[in-house]
């Protein structure tokens, strides 16, 4: 059976804050969630049980996210020597910019395929982490891995997903995850 581990992370601080997007291994991770195909259920994980999310995602036969190759891996290299971007590994946004030519954000394919939204935004998270707010920041988490777990299933069993273009026309774009 397969286990697919949905994920992704937020962090302690922004681009500003550590001199640009070249120095991600400096952000810092706030949490990190998951959902476990194996047990169907979310982990919650903070930078004190990073360990522990690196052997989960270790032991996925599959991992699915949004960005984790440019975005969330390099955060973890803060943590670990382990090469986590050559584990078996379906990153949404890779996916869909080689597809199409450019980026197209999460809330973006949510809401048009999905008729679903994120709850905020990365930088909302970090300001949550500064306050010292886990509920919210865990729920924010939790809600895009949730999102990001739709999107593949609806891509996985329909073969496109939906987003809107720069005049807000709704466009298909086959997938193969």
């Amino acid at each position: 059976m397969e286990n697919i581990v949905y994920f992704d992370l937020e962090t302690q601080k922004t681009f500003d804050d550590v001199g640009g997007r070249d120095h991600l291994d400096k952000l810092r991770m706030s949490v990190g969630v998951t959902f476990n195909s194996a047990d169907n259920a979310f982990h919650r994980y903070t930078e004190d049980s990073v360990a522990e999310l690196i052997a989960e995602l270790k032991s996925a036969s599959l991992i699915v996210g949004f960005n984790q190759l440019h975005f969330d891996f390099p955060v973890l290299r803060a943590y670990t020597q382990e090469n986590l971007a050559g584990l078996p590994t379906v990153d949404m946004l890779d996916h869909l910019h080689r597809r199409l030519g450019f980026r197209v954000a999460l809330d973006n394919l949510a809401t048009a395929t999905l008729g679903a939204s994120k709850s905020a935004d990365g930088l909302q998270a970090v300001r949550w982490w500064q306050q010292g707010d886990m509920e919210n920041l865990f729920a924010y988490c939790e809600k895009d891995v949730e999102v990001t777990k739709r999107l593949f299933e609806f891509g996985r069993q329909n073969h496109h997903v939906l987003f809107r273009d720069r005049r807000y026309k709704v466009q298909r774009v086959t997938v193969s995850w």
